[in-house]
């Protein structure tokens, strides 16, 4: 199996094992996760093949396993499917498990730090096609969001997978490799690393994470409606 594929498979294993705990049952979450997954992994696809096209990023073929769609490797596309699942995974978690939760009110914080963040990268660095599509989706995505009964568990969920996104993105970007499984051309990125990671990498998972968790919710509520 391709690094790639390793770092894949090993982010999925714990929370798939952990999905039949009684408390959670996330197994019974599935249909709505993976609907909500592939409502928001098409549109990121297709984003994702036309960036590889231009050069605005691309995968090392020295860590795939030569399986490909188009241009993008078959890890890129389970990237998709797994980074979502496990994020829903963490927030129903969350939900079960810590239920005084919102006693602290962050929120409104964080929402107001990513909107003003994302129209300031957005104004400041237009030029770069990876740090505007990523800061004009963030910006957009929390300006009509920001209010929905979820958010508030969708930001602490976003907060403790920071530590599993640097594991995967560092991995991923080179920090633990000669050479890095997906590298980023230096014209379409501000420059800022986080270690290895693109600073863009932050508002780019945001952008991902907020409109499954907003699909999730959705079509939950109204099959419980």
């Amino acid at each position: 199996m391709s690094l790639y594929g390793w770092v894949i498979l090993l982010s999925f294993a714990g929370p798939f094992a952990l999905s039949f705990d009684r408390k959670v049952a996330f197994f019974k979450e599935w249909r709505f996760v993976f609907l909500a997954t592939l409502c928001v992994a098409l549109p990121f696809l297709v984003w994702d093949e036309f960036f590889t096209q231009w050069g605005v990023w691309g995968f090392n073929p020295r860590y795939l396993q030569g399986i490909y769609f188009g241009h993008l490797p078959l890890e890129e596309i389970l990237f998709f499917v797994v980074i979502p699942y496990n994020f829903i995974f963490i927030l129903k978690v969350i939900q079960a498990y810590f239920p005084n939760r919102n006693q602290i009110h962050l929120a409104p914080i964080f929402a107001y730090a990513f909107l003003v963040t994302s129209i300031l990268w957005l104004l400041l660095y237009s030029q770069n096609y990876y740090t505007f599509l990523a800061t004009f989706l963030c910006a957009t995505l929390t300006y009509f969001l920001r209010n929905k009964s979820w958010y508030k568990d969708y930001v602490w969920a976003y907060l403790i997978c920071l530590l599993p996104f640097f594991i995967v993105n560092g991995v991923l970007t080179g920090a633990a490799t000669p050479e890095p499984i997906v590298w980023y051309s230096g014209k379409h990125i501000i420059g800022w690393r986080m270690i290895s990671i693109p600073f863009e990498d932050l508002y780019y998972n945001y952008a991902l994470l907020l409109p499954v968790t907003w699909i999730y919710f959705s079509l939950k509520n109204r099959k419980e409606n």
